[in-house]
């Protein structure tokens, strides 16, 4: 049977495609870019075709593409081309439903500060004013524009240099870093879906040692194991040493160990210990678990 929906884009009609790209990469960091042409007319919209790209130099990316329905070009992007000079604002969920509301395609001119009711505050070096509610506001400059395309849905790449930062300091933790619980950021998923990063949806993962054993090194038993996930082997994988051999023989006296290597058939022995070490990893002791997944290997 076949698990897999291959599909091609030159097959595709746009809409199509533009669905499935923007469910599949998610979820997706939104731009909130403040931006005045030569007039003065200031606009704001959000975009999610949107990252940092750099630190040295600073640089941020986000894309206007053409609207999909009649291959119209963006305010943000007129505005960028006048006055190369934007200001990111990052949305976080008390924000987001005026954050929505300014993604409206009002008539150019109209002020999506006005309309979503959110604060215009006066930025430090560039003309576009930033967003007072925004827990982070990224004045930057437009080093250049890369259009992608000129048929609907085609991306243009605003690069953009940081050339100050404002954080809130109601945000900041007590060593003043930017606190992601504090921050509850949210981001774009596919269709008329969002996501938050707050409460459980955050998770600590400590950064692999350059010297893991790596999952290739483990024995077959474990890599094939039923009963291990990815994410425990993946873990495993990232141990620096093997328990010696004596602290594997030495599980022979365990009672714990005893009471299932010497009961039913090996298969069910080795299931049994592999769930044994799975409730071990839990408890964040990995050495632990590798011995009696060694020790398992061995019946």
């Amino acid at each position: 049977m076949n698990i897999y929906t291959t599909l091609d884009p030159e097959t595709l009609e746009q809409p199509e495609l533009h669905r499935c790209l923007l469910a599949a990469i998610a979820p997706r960091p939104i731009c909130l870019a403040s931006s005045i042409n030569t007039q003065g007319e200031i606009n704001l919209s959000p975009f999610s075709y949107f990252n940092v790209f750099s630190s040295n130099p600073p640089i941020l990316i986000f894309s206007p593409a053409r609207r999909g329905t009649d291959n119209q070009t963006k305010h943000t992007l007129e505005n960028a081309k006048e006055i190369p000079e934007i200001v990111v604002n990052v949305v976080n969920h008390a924000m987001v439903e005026q954050t929505s509301l300014s993604s409206i395609a009002f008539d150019k001119g109209v002020n999506e500060f006005v309309k979503s009711g959110l604060t215009p505050v006066e930025s430090q070096i560039v003309k576009p004013p930033r967003v007072g509610e925004a827990p982070i506001s990224l004045e930057c400059l437009v080093e250049q524009i890369l259009p992608l395309g000129e048929g609907p849905g085609a991306g243009n790449l605003i690069i953009c240099r940081v050339i100050l930062i404002h954080l809130q300091n109601e945000f900041l933790d007590e060593k003043g870093q930017l606190d992601p619980h504090r921050l509850d950021l949210v981001g774009r998923m596919g269709h008329q879906w969002y996501v938050r990063a707050s409460g459980e949806a955050l998770f600590p993962l400590e950064k692999p040692q350059k010297e893991g054993i790596g999952v290739d090194q483990l024995p077959e038993s474990i890599r094939r194991s039923s009963v291990l996930t990815g994410n425990e082997l993946g873990r495993l994988g990232q141990q620096t040493h093997f328990p010696k051999a004596n602290e594997i023989k030495a599980l022979h006296h365990s009672p714990a160990i005893q009471k299932i290597s010497f009961k039913g058939s090996p298969e069910n022995q080795i299931k049994k210990l592999h769930q044994m070490a799975q409730k071990v990893m839990k408890n964040g002791k990995y050495q632990e678990a590798l011995r009696i997944l060694l020790f398992a290997d061995q019946l």
